[in-house]
Order: structure tokens, then C-alpha cells, then sequence
């Protein structure tokens, strides 16, 4: 019996935005069941009201301890749980009435209950003992031939649904609870990487920490993470690790050309394990990174020199800012870098920050210990700007050929909307083979911006298979 109520809730889960209010109406009324009830919900299972589901029988009558839950059943509340979630979503996105509201405001109070009843599951199951045959009465219920814990559960179910990680993307009721605070709702939902359910392994072993302690030493692992699309990492409740000699950094004056102290960069995951090492000729091939093979030597400004060579791709940042005299004030610089060119921006009273990952060499701990803005970011993520709000946007050595047609596309429109009416696109020395500029070429012209400045020219450290593109484009006023 218990099996063919089972099916008929799982057939009508077929179609449209009735397949997600069917379980939710079921939901619906296991939750006022359980709200109703006087005892707790680690308790709610009683012997007396579901003597033959939950707990296993023998000749003296019913044993008060509880069974391991079958993976058929947390796959269906998991299943449940996304789909509440789903809903959610829809129902965010439909346009604001009275009646919209109160349903969603009880959508998401079915969704916490759901929340708090996997926790209890968890707390019953997560003690219970194995039992003879390894199947549980519920299990031989519910499972068929075939039939997996893999194959049941929706991607990305069975890890977000575990430990520490459950912890965190559970929504957060607000105090008093049933109130909404001045964001307009009443539980914070946290945000984490939708990839993140493909890389189980990892994200694991990330959320495995003890709770106020210190941090593992694995940002290389975080990074792994992030570039792999797991981008926005869940927060952590640890410590962070620094280095044990850490030193306070030198004033601004100095600070900005001044070699950062060894002292204060934790070299554990690095190939040189000091910043000597960074800059000698003698380790070029043993640094660990490729990428910007200069940036650490900060006594190479750049920038600043026009180029007396006629095949040179460079624009100086005098160059590009008479082009606007005045008007660029806040920008981004989206390149392997340490930060020079948001230093040398800095000596012109523009604020640039540096977007870069730590790319087998400690980027963002030099640019920060030289007093200038990191933002530790992916390629693969939406710019943490607002629309219509940066000046000027600097790019340098990293778009290039190896970037596909599509991601390229998503990412200039990004930055499109992040530049202001009239700002700054600054395309700096952009390489790609011939055969295949043209392509690139197409889709900065798409955004339909006005030349300021614009070169193509042979690179030269290439027998002139390749070519450099720098420009700086203008972006419109649109209506």
C-alpha cells in the first residue's frame, strides 16, 4: 500500500508549474503534521502513530531505536526540496500582487519546515544501526531492481545536502522569525556556484574545517574550485591562516615601488618561497608561473614611455587619459598583474582595482602589500560592479587566443554593463594567429563602440604568425 501511494505521488510530478505545486501540497500537509504535533521533531516519529514505517519490530513488540532511512526516501525529500526552491524562483519573478506574496511567504515557511525535517531525518538516521540484511523494512518498500541512489537524485542533491554545506545554503530566518527585514524578505538564502555540484570531491573536502578553529592552508584548493565554475564559494566558519611572521606593511609613500617583505606572504604553495626568487633571472624557469613573467620586478613601470618602435601595440596612460581629461576617476584593471598599472593610475589620482587569480605566484598579496585594491576573481564570473558605474576598464596579456567566441561575448557585454555612458574600453595588447583575428576583431566591433584609439601589428616573437590588437572604444549613450 505504502509503495503504491509512493508511485502516485511521484506520477504526478509530470508537467508544468502543477508538477511543482503537487509535492508541495503534499509537503503541505506533512508539515502541518508536524507542526501540530507537541513533541519535537527529533521525536516525531512515535512508536504509537508509525509503528511499522520507521522502527523495527520484534517478538516482545515495537524497539524504540530507529532504522537507517532508505536513499529512496531522502531522494525524494531532496527532489522536494529542489523543486520548493524552483518555485520560489518562479514565483520571485512574477510581477507583484498581494495574493503573489502571501503564497510565496508560505512557500518559503513549507520550505524551512522541509529544512528543519531533513535535519531531524539526519539526526535520527545518522545514529541508527545497520541491520542484519543491510535493508531497512522502509527500503524493501520503496526500492526496485536497478535501482541506484545516483540514478534517484537530481544533480547536485546528495552534496548540497550533507554537512557543513547544508549548513550554509539553508536558509536563514530572520529575528524575530516571520518578519522581513529591509531587504524585503524574510530568510536570507547564502549564494554558492551552481558547478559546485559537480565537483562533490572538492567542495568537501573545502567545507571540511573545524568550526572556530583556524582554516586549512588551502586556497589553492579554493582556486581550483573557482576557476573550475564553483564561483561564489560558500563562506566558512574557521579562522584564516596567515603567515606565523607577518609584519605590518610599509606606509603608503613607500609601499607603492617597495619590494614586499617575505615575512608577510605565506609561501606553502608556491614554487619560490620567497620573493627573491620571484624576480631572478636565474629561477625564470622554476617560478611556477608564466603569465606576466615581469610583474614582480617593480622597477619595470611600464606604460609611461612612448614607444619609439613603429610596430609597437603599446598606448601610454598619458595617451589615454588626455583622451577624457578630468572625467576617468574609478576603473578596472582585468589582467595577470601585481598592480602596476593601478599604481602608476594611483600617481594620477585614478582608483583602479586589480582583478586577477593567484596564477602559481602570490598576485594579490603584492598588490594589497603595495596599498592598492585586489579583487580575487574569475574569468567565469559577472563583475561585482553595479550597472553604468566605472570609468574605465583596462585589460592587458589575458584575453587573447585562447578564449572561445562565446565566453568572449559574455564577457564583453559584462563589462559593458559595468562602463558608464561614455567610458573607457581599454584593449591592451590583445594577441591572437592571423587566421583568426578577423573573428576576434567582429565581436569588439559588435558592441558598436567609437574608436579612439586602434592598432593591429605583427608580434614580432613570433615570426609574424601572430598579431597584437590594442585599442581603446568609447562606449555610447543608449536610449
Amino acid at each position: 500500500m505504502l509503495k503504491k501511494s509512493s508511485s502516485r505521488s511521484l506520477r504526478c510530478r509530470s508537467g508544468g508549474l502543477l508538477t511543482m505545486l503537487c509535492p508541495l501540497f503534499l509537503l503541505s500537509l506533512l508539515t502541518i503534521v508536524i507542526l501540530s504535533s507537541d513533541v519535537s521533531y527529533l521525536h516525531f516519529f512515535d512508536a504509537n502513530t508509525l509503528p511499522h514505517l520507521f522502527f523495527d519490530t520484534n517478538a516482545n513488540g515495537i524497539s524504540h531505536s530507529p532504522i537507517v532511512l532508505p536513499p529512496s526516501l531522502r531522494s525524494q525529500i531532496s527532489n522536494l526540496q529542489t523543486q520548493l526552491g524552483v518555485l520560489l524562483g518562479q514565483l520571485h519573478n512574477e510581477s507583484s500582487g498581494s495574493k503573489v506574496d502571501r503564497f510565496s511567504d508560505q512557500v518559503l515557511r513549507v520550505a524551512i519546515s522541509v529544512d528543519k525535517l531533513v535535519n531531524s531525518l539526519s539526526s535520527i538516521s545518522g545514529n541508527a544501526p545497520a541491520s542484519g540484511n543491510g535493508m531497512s523494512r522502509v527500503e524493501e518498500d520503496f526500492s526496485e531492481a536497478g535501482e541506484s541512489e545516483d540514478q534517484e537524485e537530481a544533480p547536485g542533491v546528495k552534496v548540497f545536502n550533507t554537512g557543513e554545506l547544508h549548513q550554509y545554503i539553508s536558509p536563514k530566518l530572520n529575528r524575530p522569525s516571520g518578519k522581513k527585514n529591509f531587504l524585503g524578505v524574510e530568510a536570507i538564502s547564502p549564494s554558492v556556484g551552481l558547478t559546485c555540484a559537480h565537483m562533490a570531491t572538492n567542495i568537501k573536502r573545502f567545507m571540511s574545517y573545524k568550526m572556530y578553529g583556524v582554516c586549512p592552508d588551502d586556497w589553492d584548493l579554493a582556486q581550483k574550485l573557482i576557476t573550475g565554475g564553483c564561483d561564489p564559494l560558500p563562506r566558512r566558519r574557521c579562522l584564516s591562516r596567515a603567515s606565523p611572521d607577518y609584519n605590518k606593511p610599509f606606509p603608503v609613500n613607500s609601499s607603492l615601488w617597495g619590494q614586499p617583505s617575505d615575512a608577510n606572504i605565506l609561501w606553502s604553495h608556491y614554487k619560490c618561497k620567497g620573493y627573491s626568487c620571484l624576480v631572478s633571472n636565474e629561477t625564470r624557469d622554476r617560478r611556477g608561473f608564466f603569465k606576466c613573467a615581469d610583474c614582480f620586478d617593480l622597477s619595470k613601470r611600464g606604460w609611461e614611455i612612448p614607444s619609439t618602435e613603429s610596430v609597437s601595440a603599446e598606448f601610454t596612460i598619458d595617451q589615454v587619459l588626455a583622451l577624457k581629461p578630468g572625467e576617468i576617476r574609478i576603473g578596472l584593471d582585468f589582467s595577470p598583474t601585481t598592480g602596476t598599472f593601478a599604481a602608476l593610475m594611483k600617481e594620477r589620482n585614478v582608483t583602479i582595482a586589480s582583478a586577477t587569480l593567484n596564477l602559481g605566484a602570490p598576485f594579490n598579496e603584492v598588490i594589497a602589500l603595495r596599498g592598492l585594491l585586489p579583487l580575487y576573481l574569475s574569468i567565469g564570473s559577472r563583475l561585482p560592479f553595479f550597472d553604468n558605474t566605472l570609468d574605465i576598464i583596462h585589460s592587458t596579456l589575458f584575453l587573447d587566443g585562447w578564449i572561445g567566441k562565446e565566453l568572449l561575448q559574455f564577457v564583453l557585454f559584462d563589462w559593458d554593463r559595468a562602463l558608464r555612458p561614455k567610458g573607457l574600453l581599454w584593449v591592451d595588447r590583445f594577441f591572437c594567429p592571423k587566421e583568426v583575428m578577423k573573428l576576434y576583431l567582429d565581436e569588439f566591433a559588435s558592441l558598436s563602440y567609437k574608436k579612439l584609439l586602434w592598432k593591429v601589428v605583427p608580434k614580432t616573437d613570433k615570426d609574424g604568425d601572430e598579431l597584437f590588437f590594442s585599442a581603446v572604444l568609447e562606449k555610447p549613450i543608449r536610449r
